[in-house]
């Protein structure tokens, strides 16, 4: 198994939300200083208090952008073949690893190991190696995913 590139669908231009994503966390964190991780962003927009505007921007953003892709593109088909139990169990547990580490994939990923923040590299090592270990535990032990 493993991760497969189908190089007769691939192109170059995958690489543009990347880069795009890049980009803006830069902006976000030398414009107004800072972070984009979107838990963080969220968890903020559940707190009424303390909603500031680049925050319900960006959201729209993540939200709106497939939308303004599709005009150009149409969509890729995704099929969910996951049970609608394991997918809520899965959600929960990543709701509750992100509350126990401090922020997200994002968050620590991007904006935190760009900034070799030590606590940064840790979770997203920890992210990585439990998300290897969550796969290989679904598909080889449990056939599940």
């Amino acid at each position: 198994m493993g991760i497969q590139i189908d190089w007769q669908v691939f192109t170059p231009i995958s690489l543009v939300g990347g880069l795009i994503l890049g980009v803006a966390t830069v902006i976000l964190l030398l414009g107004i200083g800072r972070i984009a991780g979107i838990s963080g962003i969220t968890s903020s927009l559940l707190k009424p208090k303390r909603v500031e505007m680049w925050q319900v921007l960006f959201i729209a953003g993540l939200i709106l952008s497939p939308l303004l892709y599709s005009v150009f593109k149409p969509l890729p088909d995704i099929e969910v073949t996951t049970s609608l139990p394991l997918l809520i169990a899965a959600g929960l547990l990543v709701g509750f690893g992100t509350r126990l580490g401090s922020g997200c994939t994002s968050g620590h990923g991007i904006c935190g190991n760009a900034r070799l923040s030590p606590r940064s590299m840790v979770a997203t090592a920890t992210f990585m190696a439990f998300g290897i270990i969550t796969v290989f535990i679904g598909r080889q032990v449990l056939g599940l995913i």
